[in-house]
């Protein structure tokens, strides 16, 4: 068995496993998702879904990966015992690499956001110029600056190694993030439509449950564990022996449920106690929620607060789909940490310029019929579904 780096805590493998699931489709695509389809009743399936389907998945992932030490496509030789199946892991690592591509550039709109609200520049748009703000932020050049600069702090961290940067990191920023979430619940439940916000969240109508409310839900479930991927695969090759399985797996699905109901208590109190529309989609993030904190005592530090939420979140997510490439490329090509990580960077660098960009200047570049940035968002999910089927 090859000498293989592992994590030195229970705490840490719990950090760096819920934060590989916690992300940007906890924060900011269930509250978007449960909103579009009726709430309570979106949330009951995507508990389903998470406890039925995510756990056992979970766990899987994490057998395969500590039994054989090694990266995705190591783990699928090692169970098979031929290269039948590389062809899965090799589609795995494109995925990630493409993902990643996408996911660091609307992580790069939650640092643009995030300095705008320090200097108090968002507070002082109005309400019916948010859209237009917006737009022409991402349509512009600065989306892709930030963009550059999120995939340099990832790439700082991942140099730094499993222990003393991976699990560093996320032994810090995961406390940070609860401890900002619950500071906003605190906010949100002290609001005057706490009521309405909590009974769209936790009432369920029955009626509500549609064929596309279920296959919504468990597209969530599978987009906020991050299963189906080989992140929970590569993080587990890092396990001790000790580590125990089904405990980690199921710590790990609680607590990024936990953030994404957090994050539903958060918003829809907020947007039903200033008459927002909780149908928002993917726009309440950055457009309702601006106009919410500006009516709040402090808007600029609550906003600040937020998207510095996001951020770290974002980068918990983005640590976990590098490492698939990183794993991969020092396990079969001997690569050192540092030139994988370098390589990896500037593939993500120019496929995310492209995305960037396709929101303006190459907004009329597509692959087929889809949009540059399209085609990278529809990959995560046609991923997943195609693993859960295998």
């Amino acid at each position: 068995m090859n000498r293989r780096a592992q994590f030195a805590t229970r705490m840490g493998v719990v950090a760096t496993t819920v934060g590989s699931a916690v992300g940007l489709g906890n924060i900011w695509r269930f509250p978007y998702e449960a909103g579009s389809h009726g709430g309570g009743a979106f949330l009951l399936c995507y508990l389903f879904f998470i406890f039925v389907i995510g756990v056992p998945v979970i766990s899987a992932e994490f057998v395969m990966g500590r039994a054989s030490r090694s990266g995705i496509i190591g783990s699928f030789r090692c169970h098979s015992g031929s290269r039948r199946w590389d062809w899965i892991g090799y589609s795995s690592i494109l995925a990630a690499i493409l993902i990643l591509s996408f996911y660091s550039v609307v992580a790069g709109w939650t640092m643009e956001y995030t300095c705008e609200s320090v200097i108090g520049r968002l507070g002082d748009v109005a309400d019916d110029a948010r859209h237009d703000r917006f737009d022409g932020f991402i349509s512009g050049w600065g989306s892709v600056w930030w963009m550059l600069v999120f995939l340099l702090i990832n790439a700082l961290v991942l140099l730094g190694g499993v222990k003393k940067g991976i699990e560093r990191m996320s032994n810090i920023l995961m406390p940070l993030l609860f401890l900002i979430l619950l500071v906003f619940c605190v906010n949100s439940l002290l609001m005057s439509g706490v009521a309405e916000g909590l009974a769209f969240l936790f009432s369920p109508d029955f009626s509500a449950i549609t064929p596309g409310v279920v296959l919504g839900a468990m597209g969530q479930a599978f987009f906020s564990l991050s299963i189906g991927l080989g992140c929970m695969m590569t993080y587990a090759s890092y396990f001790s022996d000790r580590t125990p399985i089904v405990k980690s797996a199921t710590t790990t699905a609680l607590l990024d449920t936990l953030v994404a109901v957090l994050s539903g208590v958060i918003i829809f109190p907020a947007v039903f106690s200033f008459g927002m529309e909780a149908e928002a989609g993917p726009r309440l993030v950055f457009e309702v929620l601006p106009s919410v904190f500006g009516r709040l005592s402090g808007s600029d530090v609550w906003s600040a607060l937020f998207f510095f939420l996001l951020a770290l979140a974002s980068l918990t997510s983005t640590i976990s789909m590098s490492e698939i490439f990183i794993s991969f490329a020092c396990d079969e090509f001997r690569m050192s940490r540092r030139t994988a990580t370098v390589l990896l960077t500037l593939i993500a660098m120019s496929l995310g310029t492209l995305c960037a960009l396709s929101f303006g200047p190459l907004r009329d570049f597509t692959l087929g019929v889809k949009r540059f940035s399209t085609s990278l968002t529809m990959c995560r999910a046609t991923y997943c579904s195609r693993s859960a089927e295998w």
